[in-house]
């Protein structure tokens, strides 16, 4: 650690810990402002606040209601990653470095469940609310202060998974294939894939392999009707669409233009010609009601606390909070009744969140069943198990887990119109 990637640090964290923008968003915006910082001083300040924002319930703690964000720095690299002190004596005056002895010395067992857990009291309350008990809690806890691997999606209407794994070895970037998508890999490292010719051409895509099994679910084929209800910016909308061979028509809804005019570059990259971003004002909009009753499979991927991504996204575990969770639950409902209206007479509705809270997920698929008889809840695991995936799930309903699965805390139940 220098005074350089100390300083940066120091001035990404004040602009992160508001938290009124995404820490990912602030990171790349002091980068680009920064052009003169090299790849280890990124990765070391990148890795840092990322590392600080995960352990941040613990070093309140440790430091106490009236530390700021150099205590917490110290208690950061004191007591989570128990560096060598004298690595920090070129930054920390004599003060400093007794408060690191003292950190050092945290007996973390004897800490609060919210602590050791390294989860806010607000998330932990709702957890034990849906039934979660305190090992429960621990095990997602502490496998979300892990950071997540680097998957990758081959587009297989350009390259298969094979060579794309060849020819990313031929630069020099280890992979294995993925054990659950029949397209995916996981890369060794955070190299630069951007940068590839093979990345430009459009032969792969990055996207964890639990999105990738959410596509999957659609069981989509050439020549159908489907749509994709929260395309964001369409990672999963793109995987459809090369599941469908670039036949038939795929809609890519979304609310948001922002979100959808990031899908553009990807979309060019893909090579597919079947894709219809369609911009609307919200769930009930025109365009949405003209399109009733004719689709084949219609994917939600709902807007939710996105708890089951912070191995990736730590911040948004202090952007959410309880009342929020509840507004997202009446979204969530509203939405994918909107959504099922779409679904024709045999057809299939996938609703899915990244998300391990049940008042997300199966609570809001129970209700929704509940108020259409019509439609009926499908065994995920058979549906996978006709797709040659094997894969260890716990009831009809997928629910993915880093600890168990490796991929980001995802969710997903599918439902056929009779």
């Amino acid at each position: 650690m220098n005074k350089t990637q100390f300083d940066a640090i120091l001035d990404v964290l004040h602009t992160v810990l508001p938290f009124t923008a995404p820490a990912d968003v602030c990171l790349s915006r002091y980068f680009r402002d920064h052009p003169k910082l090299g790849a280890r001083d990124r990765a070391e300040i990148a890795e840092t606040v990322f590392g600080l924002l995960r352990h941040l319930p613990r070093l309140k703690w440790v430091c106490g209601d009236k530390a700021g964000v150099i205590d917490w720095m110290v208690a950061y690299w004191a007591a989570v990653e128990k560096r060598n002190l004298k690595e920090l004596t070129a930054i920390f005056d004599a003060r400093r470095m007794e408060q690191a002895k003292e950190y050092k010395a945290v007996r973390w067992d004897e800490a609060p469940l919210p602590v050791r857990a390294a989860l806010p009291q607000w998330t932990v309350d709702a957890m034990l609310a849906d039934g979660f008990d305190e090992a429960g809690i621990l095990e997602i806890g502490r496998a979300m202060l892990q950071s997540a691997p680097l998957d990758l999606r081959a587009n297989t209407l350009k390259m298969k998974r094979d060579p794309v794994q060849t020819e990313l070895a031929a630069q020099g970037i280890e992979s294995v294939p993925t054990p659950f998508s029949p397209w995916g890999l996981r890369v060794t490292g955070k190299p630069g894939l951007s940068r590839l010719a093979l990345f430009k051409e459009g032969a792969f895509e990055v996207q964890d392999e639990g999105s990738q099994l959410l596509a999957l679910l659609t069981s989509a084929k050439r020549g159908q009707m489907i749509a994709d209800f929260c395309a964001g910016a369409g990672g999963k909308t793109l995987a459809i669409g090369a599941m469908m061979q670039s036949s038939g028509s795929l809609y890519a809804f979304d609310i948001s233009e922002k979100r959808l005019s990031n899908l553009k570059p990807r979309l060019a990259r893909s090579g597919l010609s079947n894709v219809r971003p369609q911009l609307i004002a919200s769930e009930n909009d025109t365009k949405i009601k003209r399109l009733a009753g004719k689709m084949d499979a219609v994917l939600v991927d709902a807007p939710c606390s996105g708890l089951g991504t912070l191995r990736r996204n730590p911040d948004l575990k202090y952007r959410q909070s309880a009342q929020s969770v509840i507004e997202l639950n009446a979204k969530q409902a509203s939405i994918l009744a909107s959504a099922s209206r779409l679904v024709k007479a045999g057809g299939r509705l996938v609703y899915a969140t990244c998300s391990f809270l049940p008042s997300e997920n199966r609570q809001i698929v129970d209700a929704f069943l509940a108020a259409h008889p019509d439609f009926q809840l499908l065994d995920v695991r058979e549906l996978l198990a006709k797709e040659k995936i094997e894969i260890a799930l716990d009831g009809e309903c997928m629910q993915l887990s880093p600890m168990q699965h490796g991929t980001d805390g995802f969710f997903a139940a599918v439902m056929q119109r009779g």
